[in-house]
């Protein structure tokens, strides 16, 4: 085999080694923006979801939730597990397991539309969810 033969070769293998270990994505999996009742009542009752789809866990330290209004979630010290997913609630909660909670006093997803924007800690854009659906109460991304 010449040089030029083994060089693709390995470049080759080294692709499907990389791919097959490489994590899975993280992405926006569904967001729940109308709560059951008066929105501003049922605080946890709004909610957005993230998975992991990958084989490996995934930090997700200084990543960031963002509605179009400016509503920015953090992610703080946190990795989310292999196929698993983290649902992040609007309102006040003891933030355990893969049960998280932004704080907010006020709904944070329009009824009527929205889009949802997660960002990496590098501020890339990683996944984005739209919708517009003032008759539903939930958008699968």
């Amino acid at each position: 085999m010449s040089k030029l033969g083994l060089s693709v070769l390995l470049t080759i293998v080294a692709a499907a080694a990389l791919a097959t270990t490489a994590p899975g994505a993280i992405r926006i999996a569904k967001i729940h923006y109308n709560a059951p009742g008066a929105d501003n009542s049922n605080l946890n009752g709004e909610w957005i979801t993230v998975t992991n789809t990958g084989n490996a866990g995934r930090s997700l330290t200084g990543w960031r939730l963002r509605d179009k209004a400016g509503n920015v979630y953090r992610f703080g010290s946190f990795t989310l597990g292999a196929h698993l997913t983290a649902k992040i609630h609007t309102g006040s909660g003891p933030t355990y397991l893969l049960h998280r909670y932004w704080g907010k006093n006020k709904q944070v997803w329009n009824n009527g539309k929205d889009t949802a924007t997660l960002r990496n800690a590098d501020g890339a854009v990683v996944d984005r969810c739209s919708y517009s659906a003032p008759a539903k109460s939930e958008k699968i991304c």
